[in-house]
């Protein structure tokens, strides 16, 4: 048997992390077996769903890297597909044509509540002769004993009450087909072998199995994953922070840090923390999967993007980096090569956003100093070293880090002064805050015209500052 996955979003909105997650399990569990993942667009809710939503969650996959072997395919486009299969239905008995009024159906809701029964449907049209040229839907006649067993590849066995099952509609009055529907018809043309798919969508299995064993189909394998839970406990929202899987992207985290949070979320080997593809498709298996919901941690995240951050090529990084410094209205062309900026700066940032506004004192002159640096280092004894780090630099031949380093060291000895009561000085001159790279690569990636224009603006500040106390 070929395992058979698929992704089935609904384009209504943004790929949101909970799906991203239910995705990339799939994903891992075809390549795993070495089988076939499918992408379906379930867009049959036409009043909600969009084209910009459809590119979103496109967009979202390329980006995470989960390509699909087959696919996208559209609901849309499968609806006379989806009425040969009720058809099907209603001449083996399995259906039935239903023009019970609103006010009917809601009455019956309001008693079922008022007894604290769960709402379903009667069976009033049942063995009644409803004509198809008057408004009407279309029932699943759901068997009426017996117990439908789901053998949860993560939840384990689990039985549901075919008297508590409903006999759920299959196509509107509109003559749109409705979910349950769309969704068994799909998983058997598209001979998909395992479904994995949010919890949300346990109650909807055995009304789905009910309509599959109908049909006369083979029964897919369930593995239905727990919710993501923010901080608080709450089911995961835009309070809790993004949960748009392309936000992450635009707020400068890597692709491979948000699925190797992911993958972790609920599902562990060991102690490992960090996981690459290869190894999450290696290690990976679905009932491995916890049965308990997860909590969504920003702070791990973050942790996990910066070391991924850290252990990239900084040619890559530069090419992810770049978007970013356009956000700043910085130009990456016009100064030093952004691959230098960025290795130089891998050890520090957290986010590419981050880094791109660490990283813009290397392209663009700062607004003003930072308050606290300049009270501590650009102070009146500052003023010689800064005064002679000036005239060295301007006569300095070649700007590389080993000269550079070279003159710093020089001025520290002539004024029998630490290093640091010269390098920090001259850090807050031309960078505007006390930290950055080491001094000799922060002079290199800024350049001698732009480190001297910054000197003069600092040793000004010092004379303002002393002019104004005296």
């Amino acid at each position: 048997m070929t395992v058979r996955t698929r992704f089935a979003p609904s384009p209504t909105g943004y790929l949101h992390v909970g799906g991203a997650r239910t995705a990339l399990f799939s994903w891992l569990y075809a390549r795993k077996h070495g089988g076939k993942f499918v992408l379906r667009i379930e867009d049959t809710d036409l009043e909600r769903s969009t084209a910009e939503s459809v590119n979103a969650i496109l967009e979202g996959m390329t980006w995470l890297g989960l390509e699909y072997d087959e696919g996208p395919f559209y609901q849309t486009k499968r609806f006379d597909r989806y009425n040969q299969v009720i058809d099907q239905l209603m001449e083996k008995g399995f259906a039935y044509r239903c023009n019970c009024s609103r006010e009917r159906l809601d009455q019956l809701r309001e008693e079922a509540m008022q007894q604290k029964r769960k709402p379903r449907y009667d069976g009033h049209c049942r063995d009644r002769e409803v004509s198809p040229d008057e408004p009407h839907v279309i029932r699943f006649r759901n068997p009426d004993t017996g117990v439908v067993v789901v053998d949860d590849l993560i939840r384990g066995r689990v039985g549901f009450n075919n008297e508590e099952l409903d006999d759920l509609i299959l196509r509107r009055t509109d003559g749109s087909p409705t979910y349950n529907l769309t969704v068994v018809v799909d998983d058997m043309d598209m001979q998909i072998t395992h479904v994995i798919r949010g919890d949300d969508h346990l109650n909807n299995t055995p009304k789905q199995i009910n309509i599959l064993r109908a049909i006369g189909a083979e029964l897919p394998q369930y593995g239905h994953v727990p919710m993501i839970l923010g901080d608080d406990g709450a089911r995961l929202s835009k309070r809790h922070g993004a949960v748009s899987v392309m936000q992450y992207r635009e707020d400068g985290f890597l692709p491979e840090a948000l699925l190797n949070y992911l993958v972790r979320l609920g599902w562990s080997h060991g102690d490992q923390e960090i996981f690459s593809i290869d190894e999450m498709i290696e290690l990976f298996d679905i009932d491995a999967v916890n049965k308990a919901a997860s909590s969504f941690n920003t702070e791990k995240l973050i942790w996990l993007n910066q070391h991924y951050i850290k252990e990239d090529d900084p040619k890559r990084i530069a090419h992810l980096l770049s978007p970013h410094m356009g956000d700043l209205d910085v130009d990456p062309a016009e100064g030093p090569d952004l691959a230098d900026v960025a290795e130089a700066h891998q050890e520090r940032a957290r986010t590419l956003v981050e880094m791109a506004e660490m990283v813009t004192f290397c392209y663009k002159d700062f607004e003003e100093f930072d308050v606290q640096a300049a009270k501590k280092h650009l102070r009146g004894v500052a003023r010689e070293p800064l005064e002679r780090m000036r005239a060295e630099l301007a006569a300095l031949e070649t700007w590389n880090d080993e000269s550079l380093h070279e003159t710093v060291q020089k001025v520290s000895d002539d004024l029998e002064l630490k290093m640091g009561k010269v390098a920090q000085p001259l850090r807050v001159a031309v960078v505007g805050r006390a930290a950055s790279p080491g001094i000799d690569v922060t002079l290199r990636l800024v350049g001698k015209e732009a480190t001297l224009r910054r000197l003069d603006r600092a040793i000004d500040f010092i004379h303002q500052r002393e002019a104004n106390a005296g």
